[in-house]
């Protein structure tokens, strides 16, 4: 008789699969670790790991959708409850940045896998799938400055991001406030807020002008 499966203790535990992944990822690179490496980071023996994600390539692609999922999840979630567009761009620079070990993790693995995309049209179609839910946030802020040219300005945003991502990776002792600074000052250069802040409708207040 099969084994009745508790849809929630399998979420749960595979959701610690992924976070054991992640973390192997990060310390071994997406190219040398093996399934043998992300069981023994879990506790758990490789078949259990076949069990839940059919194959190495099926893990990791698990991991990078859950953990952008993640970070796209709260920063809506931020953005949503931020008042003022001012305090909306706050809110997606720190969550862009959100401390300098998870951000350097974060942006590592990211990278790892974008390079492993390249040459695997499987873990591509993820990549894709992740830049898409980018699209969404990174139109949501463009959109702060109207609707007039909200795509260029997104892509111009993106582009910000992932080339402070790229330095912070690369630096041997990054300043969260100086990568949140200099994202933040880009971000209302894209958006055209070059003066005072941006009142509630997205327009740089009198003073600014």
């Amino acid at each position: 008789m099969a084994r009745k499966v508790n849809p929630i203790q399998d979420r749960a535990r595979r959701a610690a699969l992924e976070k054991a992944a992640y973390q192997a990822i990060y310390e071994q690179g997406y190219a040398g670790v093996t399934l043998a490496d992300i069981a023994a980071h879990a506790g758990v023996s490789r078949g259990t790991l076949v069990y839940h994600f059919g194959s190495r390539a099926g893990l990791l692609a698990a991991v990078v959708r859950r953990f952008t999922r993640t970070i796209g999840v709260a920063t809506r979630r931020a953005l949503r409850q931020a008042a003022t567009p001012e305090e909306k761009l706050a809110a997606f620079v720190e969550n862009q940045f959100y401390g300098v070990d998870n951000t350097r993790r974060f942006y590592t693995v990211s990278l790892d896998f974008l390079a492993a995309a390249t040459r695997d049209p499987e873990l591509m179609a993820v990549q894709r799938d992740f830049l898409r839910e980018t699209l969404a946030l990174d139109l949501e802020l463009a959109g702060l400055a109207g609707e007039a040219g909200a795509e260029r300005r997104a892509r111009q945003l993106r582009a910000l991001v992932e080339g402070l991502s790229v330095r912070f990776v690369a630096d041997p002792s990054p300043d969260l406030a100086l990568y949140r600074a200099d994202c933040l000052s880009g971000l209302r250069g894209i958006l055209g807020w070059s003066g005072q802040p941006a009142g509630p409708s997205g327009k740089e207040t009198a003073e600014g002008r």
